[in-house]
């Protein structure tokens, strides 16, 4: 019997009516509720406004005064309308009332007085419409919004859904509406070798299925900002001639709770009826934080939308060809959960490329750019160790933005060379003057930083030596070039950064026998490389190969966390005080020894206020007798590159051959500038040369 009433299709209808008819009653109630309160606070409101009540001898004595212009008398009360002479300057008067009291001689007071007045007979019909006007046509009219709204939310799948708060904002492209294959990503073999196995999975299913193997149902793109993942995502889908989803993780934060669970459940619904296709998460952190409360757990809305997602990627069919891609920089806080086997079944490191990846993504970025033939890409490669696929596109456009700003129409290997320069320094402030000394000492500063480099042999050599100040708050630098791309340092290779970092301010002390605020980015760079050669490197004697320090958040800021106690962290610290003063100890001997080369260089950068590498060398050479080299094949990498370009009086380039000097990019000793000290007056140097002043030197 109970079989035969579960199964019987009109008792499921009568069962699915009582709710509807329940939600009908419970809609009237509510609207004719809100209705009541509304029609008697706006009557009450309207009747304050306009009618103003008072006793039956103010209205006698209103009626001496002769203040009346007009009286009806209703069966409970006294409608007293005022003359004119008691309308204020807007012509605006109350209409008085008062209880009524059944007074003989009322009649006769108002006819003495020439007053107007009558007896009021209600009209029935006029009462009908009243009631229909005030109480039903409201009642009717917000319980017909009531339905409209609750049958839009509930259409929504949840709270607000039915306003699109719900819903999933994702972008849809269909086919090849991306615009990008893997021709257009360069630099990023290893990931687009990895996705292409995705790519033949969605394009031939049926292979992989006959073996037993089963596509992923998701890949991690890991890497630093700017590297491509987005790039490479898109590339997928272009590849795949598939649908693509692309949305990034804030998308599904609201500030109504349960809409990030409700986005995730139509994307994923929404993405199992275009099957096959690709979802693609961007910036996946922001949903898919770690609920440890280490990384900030304990948001219970985040929480409800990172369980839906990892619902969803556990309940779809993976042979369907649905697949989900998600790209992060911060791996380390994404919940473990997340990174499991069969959700995101694959990380791939999208990481800055090497020279080959740098000198191919130049190609793809230029080859819509007219460039002339002096134009060498492998030197450009090379001067920018550390750079992304961002930065390189970004540099390619600003070198045919300089071309079009000189007249030409075409880039040459000048443009893109200076486009590098202003991305490390800035442009050139012509109008910033330094005094004479303040100039000398900026002279002897970056010959201080440059001297070390020919003097120890594991320095990286000098490629160029201005002290032009430029807009990032530079007033000189130094910038060095590796003659090969390097993975590993050595010990006494970091020594020798050490050194150089510091013979700027060494410079100071040895010719001025004082120091000024210009060394402040030194010494903050080779802090940082003691610190590290101490802490990560177990390059210290005293801790031996102890790792002391925890590098957090790698491709963004690099923030590192000591893992040791109190007092092991005193010790560090006094270790580096002691490496960073032997280095500085050596740095000042070097100069010092070299007194006369130091006076030479920097006199000659004083008046030139630039010079490249090769004339710093031939200086050099001169001041110490050492011979010039005839064959080429003697020279560096950097002086042979520095052959091809000369330098004007203004500093400006002008290039001979087909080769031009590279710039560094992110290398630890590139750049080596000098600050103006706040203690500076109006006096001795314009106001502007107080600005803050950044040694262009990062590390590789």
């Amino acid at each position: 019997m109970d079989n035969n009433n579960r199964n019987n299709p009109n008792n499921g209808n009568k069962n699915d009516k009582k709710p509807k008819n329940m939600n009908t009653i419970i809609i009237i109630l509510i609207a004719g509720v809100i209705t009541f309160i509304a029609i008697t606070m706006l009557n009450s409101m309207i009747k304050d406004a306009t009618y103003k009540e008072i006793t039956y001898s103010e209205f006698l004595q209103m009626i001496d005064e002769d203040k009346v212009s007009e009286v009806k008398f209703d069966s409970d009360r006294i409608l007293i309308q005022p003359s004119d002479s008691q309308k204020d300057s807007n012509g605006f008067s109350y209409t008085y009332y008062t209880g009524y009291i059944k007074d003989k001689d009322i009649t006769d007071k108002l006819d003495d007085k020439g007053v107007t007045y009558s007896g009021y007979i209600p009209d029935q019909s006029s009462s009908i419409i009243d009631f229909l006007l005030v109480y039903v046509l409201p009642i009717l009219f917000i319980y017909l919004m009531f339905t409209f709204v609750y049958r839009r939310l509930s259409k929504g799948g949840g709270m607000m859904g039915g306003m699109g708060v719900g819903k999933n904002t994702a972008k849809v492209y269909v086919q090849k509406q991306t615009g990008v294959t893997f021709k257009d990503v360069a630099g990023q073999d290893e990931a687009k070798e990895s996705l292409t196995e995705i790519v033949d999975f969605l394009h031939n299913p049926d292979k992989y299925a006959s073996i037993g193997a089963k596509l992923p149902k998701g890949a991690l793109l890991v890497g630093p900002p700017g590297t491509g993942k987005t790039l490479l995502a898109k590339a997928v889908a272009g590849e795949a001639n598939v649908p693509f989803f692309s949305l990034a993780g804030s998308d599904f934060v609201e500030m109504f709770v349960g809409v990030g669970a409700s986005r995730v459940r139509d994307l994923f619904k929404e993405a199992q009826k275009q099957a096959p296709c690709i979802i693609f998460i961007d910036e996946i952190d922001a949903i898919g934080k770690s609920r440890d409360s280490r990384y900030g757990g304990g948001n219970d809305e985040r929480e409800q939308t990172l369980n839906q997602l990892l619902a969803e990627m556990d309940g779809f069919d993976s042979s369907k060809g649905l697949f989900i891609l998600a790209a992060t920089n911060r791996p380390e806080v994404l919940d473990k959960a997340l990174l499991r086997p069969g959700r995101f079944d694959r990380r791939i490191i999208v990481d800055k490329p090497d020279l080959k990846g740098r000198i191919d993504t130049l190609k793809v970025h230029s080859k819509d750019v007219l460039m002339d033939d002096t134009v060498d890409l492998e030197a450009i490669g090379l001067a920018t160790s550390g750079a992304v696929g961002s930065d390189l596109a970004n540099m390619i456009n600003e070198a045919a933005i300089a071309a079009v700003k000189d007249g030409r129409k075409v880039v040459s290997q000048k443009d893109l060379f200076e486009a590098v320069e202003v991305v490390i320094a800035g442009k050139e402030k012509k109008d910033r003057i330094l005094s004479k000394e303040e100039k000398r000492t900026v002279a002897y500063h970056e010959v201080g930083h440059a001297l070390i480099t020919a003097l120890k042999k594991n320095a990286e050599p000098v490629q160029k030596i201005t002290i032009v100040p430029r807009t990032m708050g530079s007033l000189g630098y130094v910038m060095q070039v590796p003659e090969e791309e390097k993975y590993l340092m050595t010990k006494d290779e970091l020594m020798t950064r050490l050194v150089t970092l510091l013979g700027g301010r060494a410079a100071e002390e040895v010719v001025f026998d004082t120091v000024t605020t210009g060394a402040s980015n030194d010494i903050e760079k080779a802090t940082q490389i003691a610190r590290a050669m101490i802490t990560q490197y177990g390059m210290s004697e005293k801790f031996g190969l102890m790792s002391l320090e925890t590098v957090e958040s790698k491709y963004l800021d690099g923030s590192a966390r000591l893992n040791c106690s109190d007092e092991t962290a005193a010790m560090i610290d006094d270790e580096v005080k002691e490496l960073l003063k032997e280095c500085f100890a050596e740095a000042k001997k070097l100069l010092s020894e070299n007194r006369d080369v130091l006076d030479e260089i920097a006199k000659y950068l004083y008046e030139k206020e630039t010079i490249t590498g090769k004339q710093f060398m031939e200086i050099y050479r001169k001041v110490k007798g050492i011979p010039e080299p005839v064959d080429t094949s003697h020279m560096t990498i950097s002086e042979k590159v520095a052959e091809s370009v000369s330098f004007n009086e203004d500093g400006s380039y002008s290039s001979t051959v087909n080769q031009a000097p590279p710039a560094p990019w992110e290398h630890p000793q590139q750049t080596e500038a000098q600050q103006p000290s706040p203690e500076q007056t109006d006096k001795d140097v314009p106001a502007q040369n107080t600005e803050k002043e950044e040694d262009r030197n990062t590390e590789q």
